[in-house]
């Protein structure tokens, strides 16, 4: 592999001025659109080593043949020429934007002789003027259905409305009181465009003065006895009351602003934007993100933003993001630019915007669960995932069954392994298996021993676990009080039924040592037929033993998000594991010292994290802990090495 790529431009052909860089491949397609304060500096990162660059960023600079540049004058043209082109070409390796949803939004149609007010999902009508977007239909419906008690303006189809107005009788709306367009005959088409602006203006600020204003007119009309008119302002007061009750208060009431929760990980990311008017969340939006270069936080903020706003969403005053981007006051200066007025762009630490913030970025990290959750879910998908890891390492047939191995352990420490199985792309959690290894040199060695111990079921399918150790079963495996022996045998003999069923397809969480490591493992137990790999986290690479180079999968490929899903989830059962075995040791050996109650055991388990570093500790350390007294410290520790066990060294 050469140090960079052919194309480099020469020292000094690269000027240090703002401007826009595009990657091209052989056959002059765009593949990524970038900006930069320098290019000189930007660029010289991309053409530094390709063994120092991530794998992502290397695939991307090795596929392109060309890069050009585009001198501008400011950061702000810049971002605008950026945008634009990212518009227009849809590079492949830049962030891709999939909203799954359609949002309901308010719509007024300004530009029909007599505006109508309606749900519609579809943007971009002509003239027309946009309030949400809402999280659900029936929101916005109640809203409409609130306002057209204070402003009574048209809601039926154009259709409608045409044919009442040529037949001179009210549209069907009109007489059941929905609708209150010129076609009623109570008011005129300038009466009605007046009511219309009355309503807008309304959406647009959502000043709370209007319930003084109505409870006035209805006392005024009160005390003249016109009770008909007092009646009608009571019932808009009541609505008035029932919108602004709708939308809860979080900030103050003329703050406007933006808020953007950010989830994400190497492949995707989810956006959660809660738009707050008037104090209050007016509307909310969420959408995915597909990411083919792992892209930092605040670069992926800078995204989000080009992608948000447009023609029917516009900055408000100010902004929220988890991180501000690197041309932060660039970002400003366009929003500034769409919004007509300036933009604040910050990163909220503190107080009630910082915790809407986390609220957001809630909503974010659930909504990325939901996504990846769905994508699993999907029988096709699964499919192509499962048919993309069989050619990728060249399998015979299809991974129906995988099982992944993760190691655990806490500074080398109560090491545990664990075993999760997939069948189908999908998780087997009755077939899930926990492993405790009492003695380890390191990773290696711990994944040697438990792929030993899992393939002596395959190689000996009668037999138990070799080494002298354990393979634990799944949460709702282990034994309960209570049952008989012959139903203890019977439920151990149907969990080594089901750890004998042969995998396609072993995975283990890791790069080249540790595959090697499996690699002896299966080798040894004379199992054949069984495909290995590993996959290195830190750049997602997937090792096969004796490969000299790694299996790169496209950055959004199923296959890759299952192995993905596969490790993560072997990871998470590892973890578990261990946490749990480390507060079931602590409490049995603790359980029989007069002194120590839950409390105290948890502050030292908090504390020293495991037995084998309290036995370590001496009394002094002990004494340290919260709770514990140096008395109290000198009991445990006596009673800790009463068994004649020596504190390890």
């Amino acid at each position: 592999m050469t140090d960079t790529v052919p194309y480099r431009p020469k020292p000094g052909e690269i000027p240090t001025d703002p401007g826009v860089y595009r990657f091209l491949d052989a056959d002059r397609r765009v593949l990524y659109v970038g900006k930069a304060k320098n290019l000189r500096a930007r660029l010289s990162n991309y053409f530094a080593p390709l063994r120092t660059l991530h794998e992502r960023t290397r695939r991307m600079v090795t596929t392109a043949a060309s890069v050009e540049w585009t001198v501008v004058q400011s950061d702000v043209e810049a971002l605008q020429l950026e945008i634009t082109w990212i518009n227009q070409l849809h590079p492949p390796f830049n962030v891709r934007f999939k909203d799954d949803k359609s949002y309901p939004y308010l719509v007024v149609t300004l530009g029909d002789e007599a505006p109508r007010a309606m749900i519609s999902r579809r943007r971009g009508i002509p003239g027309a003027r946009y309030f949400g977007p809402y999280p659900k239909v029936w929101a916005v419906n109640e809203t409409l259905d609130l306002l057209m008690k204070l402003f009574p303006i048209r809601t039926c189809k154009d259709s409608d409305y045409r044919r009442a107005m040529a037949s001179g009788k009210p549209c069907f709306a009109g007489q059941i009181g929905k609708c209150f367009g010129p076609c009623s005959g109570k008011v005129t088409i300038e009466e009605h465009r007046a009511n219309v602006d009355r309503f807008v203006a309304f959406m647009q600020n959502q000043d709370r003065r209007i319930l003084g204003d109505l409870t006035r007119r209805m006392q005024a009309a009160a005390a003249v006895q016109d009770y008909e008119s007092a009646a009608r302002r009571r019932d808009e007061l009541q609505a008035a009351t029932a919108f602004f009750e709708k939308s809860a208060v979080v900030l103050g009431e003329k703050v406007d602003l933006d808020v953007f929760g950010i989830d994400h990980d190497e492949l995707a990311a989810a956006v959660h934007l809660f738009i707050v008017r008037s104090g209050r969340v007016r509307g909310v939006r969420s959408w995915t993100v597909d990411k083919e270069l792992d892209v930092p936080l605040g670069e992926l903020v800078d995204s989000v933003l080009q992608n948000a706003y447009g023609e029917d969403l516009t900055p408000p005053a100010e902004v929220v993001v988890p991180e501000l981007p690197d041309d932060a006051a660039a970002v400003e200066d366009w929003l500034a630019g769409l919004a007509g007025r300036k933009v604040r762009l910050r990163a909220a630490q503190r107080g009630d915007k910082a915790a809407l913030l986390d609220t957001a970025s809630q909503n974010a990290r659930q909504a990325l669960m939901l996504y990846k959750t769905r994508r699993s879910a999907d029988f096709t998908t699964r499919s192509r995932a499962l048919e993309d890891i069989q050619e990728a390492l060249g399998m015979a047939d299809a991974p129906l069954r995988i099982e992944c191995f993760d190691v655990s352990h806490l500074s080398g420490t109560n090491i545990v392994a664990s075993m999760v199985v997939f069948e189908d792309g999908l998780p087997r959690k009755d077939e899930y298996r926990r492993f405790t290894i009492p003695n380890s040199t390191d990773d290696t060695d711990s994944i040697h021993q438990v792929l030993t111990r899992r393939l002596a079921y395959l190689a000996r399918p009668d037999a138990g676990t070799s080494d002298g150790g354990t393979a634990d079963t799944a949460d709702s495996a282990s034994a309960a009080d209570g049952v008989t022996g012959a139903e203890a045998d019977a439920a151990a003999s149907e969990r080594r039924k089901k750890f004998a069923y042969r995998p396609n397809l072993l995975v283990v969480d890791g790069g080249e040592p540790q595959v090697a490591a499996a690699a002896r493992a299966l080798e040894e137990s004379g199992v054949e037929g069984i495909y290995l790999c590993g996959i290195a986290k830190r750049l997602e690479e997937i090792w096969t033993p004796e490969a000299d180079f790694p299996v790169i999968l496209p950055r959004n490929s199923d296959a890759l998000f299952l192995f993905q899903r596969v490790r993560d989830e072997a990871h998470r059962f590892a973890i578990t594991h261990q946490r749990q075995r480390r507060k079931r040791d602590i409490g049995t050996v603790l359980s029989d010292i007069p002194g120590l109650g839950p409390t105290r055991v948890k502050e030292l388990l908090k504390h020293f994290g495991s037995v084998t570093r309290l036995r370590g500790a001496s009394e002094a350390d002990i004494a340290e802990v919260k709770g514990i007294g140096p008395a109290l410290a000198t009991t445990i520790h006596a009673h800790l090495h009463a068994d004649g066990v020596s504190a390890p060294r």
